[in-house]
């Protein structure tokens, strides 16, 4: 079921999405060639506790982690590891972090050290993708022309749209209805005020196509090629949305 938010659980999912936020720049001033995964998750680990919150990847359905962290190829779900980040690599965060009852959920990906031009766009191309999507949420739309429009704009670029993997409802729980898809799909969800969702395309250089890896939770484009991924939560306004996982 959808639920809208009072005042109240809006304002308990700013100060999770705040610190969601400030894990992210935490990260971001870290990352770095040479690093492993592992000093990533356990940054990000560190940095979220000290704020009082809990990194609530961390067992969810088993997940072994307190961050993913998706290098290259690896789409979503990728586990820290001693895996050495190297230059030119794609690296992208999914973060979720609980405060007070509430979470907040929101990925970023980089490019470290040098890369192609195609691969800076993918990156690039992907990040305008989400706003592409969050441009037209406001009371009363329905919720699949934020996919509509992602995927227009995906494709106007060249790249690939993930299918199996969509954003979603957010709140008490980190996974909520409604799923929101990165493409096209017909549906009777409209947008409401005070729904809080979670907006994530994940675009490939290559084929849509994945496959996940023998740790069942790393997931994989088909041909290698590189992967991005970006995602806010955000709430949805009379006119508009706000960014709960920004400044």
């Amino acid at each position: 079921m959808v639920t809208i938010k009072s005042n109240s659980e809006i304002n308990k999912m700013k100060k999770a999405g705040y610190i969601n936020y400030l894990t992210h720049e935490e990260i971001k001033s870290k990352l770095n060639v040479g690093m492993s995964t592992n000093e990533l998750n356990e940054i990000a680990d560190n940095f979220i506790r000290k704020h009082g919150a809990i990194p609530s990847s961390l067992n969810f359905q088993g997940y072994p982690k307190s961050i993913c962290v998706s290098v290259n190829d690896e789409v979503v779900h990728g586990i820290p590891s001693d895996r050495i980040i190297k230059d030119g690599d794609v690296v992208s965060i999914d973060l979720t972090v609980r405060f007070d009852g509430y979470e907040s959920d929101s990925a970023r990906t980089y490019i470290v050290g040098n890369a192609s031009k195609e691969v800076k766009d993918l990156v690039e191309n992907t990040e305008k993708s989400l706003y592409e999507g969050l441009s037209k949420v406001r009371d009363g739309v329905r919720l699949s022309e934020i996919g509509l429009a992602i995927e227009n704009f995906a494709h106007s670029k060249g790249l690939s749209v993930v299918r199996e993997l969509v954003g979603h409802g957010i709140g008490k729980n980190m996974h909520e209805a409604p799923d929101v898809p990165n493409y096209y799909t017909e549906t009777d969800v409209i947008l409401k005020e005070g729904m809080t969702i979670c907006v994530e395309p994940m675009l490939n250089l290559g084929t849509k196509d994945i496959y996940i890896e023998d740790d069942l939770w790393t997931i994989k484009t088909k041909d290698g090629k590189q992967s991005a991924h970006f995602e806010h939560t955000i709430v949805v306004t009379k006119n508009s949305y706000e960014i709960l996982t920004g400044e």
